[in-house]
């Protein structure tokens, strides 16, 4: 019988661990499955190096400032300048969810480099499309968009509550990005690059 009750006992406790939605540590914190801003910066340099600045022989110096990341943790946004090359932008950073040509998800991350001119460029297009369209995103909450592409981006805008959100869809990545994080982002690049 206490065989039994010890197969009964282990059965639930293991049942329950399995059903848990949320993964804890050992410590009982709950784990988010997120890029957060340090993440990126990280993974950010390996990008700089390999695909913007094109290590050679030669000592580069260069900055990586993180600037802001959604809430949600999809979308993150760095500053480069590397003086001796003459290069500084903006870098996209996407994480979560993305999915190829035959629907199959993956989950991952991505950096889009945007140069200072485009990157200018971008946040001016998002500002003018915004303002010439104010009205009419806040007509009707939620329901009224607004959408345009951007080099190989599509960006998709809409007002939910008093703010607007921007959701960015690039290379199988869809990310969302909140007025707050956007703003930052924006006002931050400008403060920097300048």
């Amino acid at each position: 019988m206490k065989i039994v009750n010890i197969i009964v006992f282990l059965f639930f406790i293991s049942t329950a661990n399995s059903l848990a939605q949320i993964a804890q540590n050992d410590y009982n914190i709950f784990q988010a499955k997120e890029f957060s801003k340090d993440i990126s910066l990280f993974k950010s340099k390996t990008f700089l190096l390999h695909n913007v600045l094109a290590i050679k022989e030669t000592v580069l110096t260069f900055e990586s400032i993180p600037l802001a990341a959604a809430s949600s943790g999809e979308l993150t946004t760095l500053l480069y300048r590397c003086e001796q090359l003459n290069k500084e932008g903006l870098i996209l950073g996407f994480y979560g969810d993305y999915w190829n040509d035959s629907g199959v998800t993956f989950q991952g991350y991505g950096f889009k480099n945007l140069p200072k001119e485009k990157a200018i460029e971008f946040f001016n297009k998002i500002e003018k499309s915004i303002e010439e369209n104010k009205k009419f995103l806040k007509d009707s909450n939620d329901y009224n968009n607004i959408a345009f592409s951007f080099d190989d981006m599509k960006i998709l805008i809409w007002t939910i509550s008093g703010s607007y959100k921007i959701r960015v869809y690039w290379n199988g990545f869809d990310s969302t990005w909140e007025q707050i994080s956007y703003e930052r982002s924006k006002k931050r690049f400008e403060k920097k690059i300048n």
